[in-house]
């Protein structure tokens, strides 16, 4: 057997659209967006494993799958429960529940919301969970979920998320710095952002070690940019990549700008069980940010 089959749920995210323009003579990657393919409709969600295990068979492909699927947006959640729960917990259980049924491992994508975010140091796969939002708790019980499925399952904890797709911090701050003289951004709170097309190129090489059966024995990795920052520092570090003067960036309180969500003050969380696991880790954020500039700079200056 040669190749891997990979079917991402999420396809129309920034997520799915970096891990489908992977596809290639040794990757096929199938990614249907929402409106093809609903995590909730347990007939279509059976329908497309059964497929992706019959196409992956006629091509002699291995098989897996990957969940970049999910409800992000995190205040509408805080009276949107019941929706982010139906897609956060009951679509990856139904999924999971396909993956299992048919033998089919899967790549679930979760998130640093997961954390109480009061931590002094970068959150490893085992530390105790305390979402503090809807969304925080709706993807910690997603988890939940899938490892309680009995699928074959991995997750992938991950932070700060931009890309080409969709909204995104990187996309407001360029959007900002054209209609303000100055951007007030909070420097309290720490992270540390990742391209989703180098998450994407990460989730790709877990799936073919998982494939080929040399999936890592722990089933809760954390994967980001390297390094970490400040929403502060991260703007001007985009002010910059715009050619605009940083000094327009000014810090601020998470007290100044409240929201309904309560924000992770601090999101880092550790790269080790990433490399423990053999895979390769992402490039450090600023090298990252420069490397989506140099591809879509143009676009987000116009």
């Amino acid at each position: 057997m040669t190749g891997l089959a990979l079917l991402v749920s999420g396809g129309g995210g920034q997520l799915g659209a970096d891990l489908a323009a992977l596809n290639g003579p040794e990757l096929e990657v199938v990614a249907p967006a929402r409106a093809e393919l609903d995590l909730t409709e347990t007939g279509a969600v059976i329908e497309a494993v059964t497929a992706l295990v019959e196409r992956a068979a006629r091509a002699g492909r291995r098989a897996v799958v990957v969940n970049a699927a999910a409800y992000t947006a995190v205040d509408a959640a805080e009276t949107d429960e019941e929706r982010a729960f139906a897609v956060n917990v009951d679509g990856p259980r139904v999924l999971a529940a396909a993956c299992s049924s048919r033998r089919v491992p899967l790549v679930h994508v979760s998130t640093d919301y997961v954390f109480p975010g009061d931590a002094a140091r970068p959150y490893q796969p085992e530390d105790k969970l305390g979402p503090r939002s809807a969304y925080g708790r709706t993807k910690a019980a997603g988890e939940d979920a899938v490892l309680g499925s009995g699928a074959s399952a991995w997750l992938v904890r991950t932070a700060w998320v931009y890309g080409e797709r969709g909204g995104n911090f990187v996309k407001t701050i360029a959007r900002l710095e054209k209609e303000r003289e100055t951007v007030s951004v909070v420097d309290d709170q720490r992270g540390s952002p990742t391209w989703s097309a180098d998450l994407a190129a990460g989730l790709a090489e877990l799936a073919g070690l998982i494939a080929d059966g040399r999936g890592p024995e722990r089933r809760i990795l954390h994967c980001t940019g390297g390094g970490e920052t400040t929403w502060f520092s991260f703007a001007r570090a985009i002010f910059e990549k715009l050619g605009a003067d940083p000094e327009r960036v000014r810090p601020c309180g998470t007290d100044e700008f409240p929201r309904p969500a309560p924000r992770p003050a601090y999101s880092v969380l550790s790269n080790d069980s990433w490399t423990e696991a053999g895979l390769t880790a992402l490039r450090p954020w600023d090298d990252a940010l420069s490397a989506f500039f140099e591809r879509y700079g143009d676009q987000l200056r116009s």
